[in-house]
């Protein structure tokens, strides 16, 4: 996997920053050893039967409010 340096990025973000848009992953390092990976975001989109989408199926006029913790559990069980 190809490096760049904390400097290189400073020097030229913008050309960096395109290489990781074309799709190539990279290793930044700081002071010649490795901090972090740079790689493209894929932009996905949720599929129409996502459990997301059922949430107001959950929804009772006289229900307590859910966690967050709760509301994973039900749209995504593990």
């Amino acid at each position: 996997m190809e490096k760049v340096s904390m400097l290189e990025f400073r020097r030229d973000a913008e050309a960096i920053i395109r290489k990781v848009r074309q799709g190539r992953r990279l290793i930044m390092t700081y002071r010649g050893k490795p901090v972090m990976g740079l790689e493209p975001i894929e932009a996905s989109v949720p599929s129409p039967d996502d459990p997301f989408y059922k949430m107001a199926e959950l929804a009772t006029a006289d229900a307590r409010p859910l966690t967050n913790e709760e509301i994973d559990q039900i749209v995504y069980p593990s």
